[in-house]
């Protein structure tokens, strides 16, 4: 895991993400998704650049299928951006870095 991504699981979800005073992206991702790893190098990029401002957490969907389920997640990969324990934004699928930023900027 790259420095400035947290793993998160279903029993950390709520502590980590909904509970915390700091907006949070959470990567919903599979390890034989192609996608997700083409949009991973991105995610990593912009974990240095806005870290402190916004978590970044990953979360793979075989190994956490209930987060995922709550969300109504049916493709990956598949970004969803909270604030204030609710969720704001959503990404789904390869997007520019651009898109990336544009959103995190909106969220922090």
């Amino acid at each position: 895991m790259a420095e400035g991504i947290t793993d998160i699981q279903d029993n950390t979800f709520e502590e980590q993400v909904v509970k915390s005073d700091r907006p949070a992206m959470v990567d919903f991702w599979a390890p034989w998704c192609g996608p997700c790893k083409a949009i991973g190098p991105l995610i990593e990029e912009l974990s240095s650049v806005y870290s402190g401002r916004i978590n970044f957490f990953k979360c793979n969907v075989d190994e956490n299928p209930v987060t995922p389920g709550k969300f109504g997640i049916k493709a990956i990969p598949t970004l969803i951006f909270f604030k204030d324990g609710a969720a704001v934004e959503q990404i789904t699928g390869m997007v520019q870095k651009s898109k990336l930023e544009e959103t995190i900027k909106k969220v922090i």
